[in-house]
């Protein structure tokens, strides 16, 4: 059984599933953000709701297949954990709704730089490969309208050429100083709790911020039984949701 025989298994949800609170403008004909959140012992996540339904899934997984990647900690590669999902999906579901879910490590691996350095990269599985795509698809679109308008990097319909351009018209407005700033291993070093309070003003949704900071806790795994837990995973992890 493929992965998108899974997904097929998956029960329907009738209507769209719109988003929780956040300071973007709700999705157009949502019916979700004005609903009763459910009293199931569940997170009553709406937006982990909408991650987690079987069309948003195979978008989610129809990316991460197209990005290829190599295995993660567990060794399972894509179509490896597809097989793995067949039977290990439901139980996986069930902790993401109720907030027991967590990350496996992300295997750490270094890559040779053009200047003659490294640079460390993490993998995550592809289970939280997937996880972390089928996040983003219902994130984005509450995120992305409250980032500045000059900011290009990681975002939809974005790109460096625009990037480019745009720094082109102000030299031909007139403007001559380049200010050039780099935060040296922001992504290493940034402050969890003051991460997470600045998301949550953003999306008041528990079920996605308990998931989040499980990501950011979840650890680097370094050959076969190092274990680096703590700020240098959240590099790790986040790197790869916006692609």
């Amino acid at each position: 059984m493929s992965m998108r025989q899974v997904l097929r298994q998956m029960p329907v949800q009738t209507g769209r599933t719109g988003v929780a609170r956040g300071e973007a403008a709700r999705v157009p004909g949502s019916d979700e953000a004005c609903c009763p959140r459910h009293e199931s012992g569940d997170t009553g996540s709406a937006l982990l709701e909408a991650a987690l339904t079987r069309e948003n899934l195979k978008r989610a997984f129809k990316r991460v297949r197209a990005n290829k990647g190599a295995a993660g900690v567990d060794g399972l590669d894509i179509d490896q954990t597809a097989r793995h999902l067949v039977t290990a999906w439901p139980a996986i579901r069930e902790q993401l709704l109720k907030g027991r879910y967590r990350p496996s490590p992300v295997r750490r691996v270094t890559i040779p730089k053009p200047d003659g350095g490294e640079r460390e990269l993490g993998i995550p599985t592809v289970t939280d490969r997937l996880i972390q795509q089928a996040l983003l698809q219902v994130l984005q679109p509450v995120l992305d309208p409250t980032f500045s308008e000059y900011s290009y990097g990681f975002r939809p319909g974005r790109r460096a050429h625009d990037a480019v351009l745009a720094a082109q018209s102000y030299v031909q407005s007139g403007r001559r100083i380049v200010v050039d700033v780099d935060l040296g291993k922001f992504f290493d070093r940034v402050n969890h709790d003051i991460l997470i309070d600045r998301l949550q003003k953003r999306i008041d949704d528990a079920g996605v911020i308990g998931l989040i900071r499980a990501y950011l806790n979840s650890g680097i795994m370094e050959g076969s039984t190092g274990f680096l837990n703590g700020l240098r995973a959240a590099a790790r992890h986040f790197r790869v949701l916006p692609c």
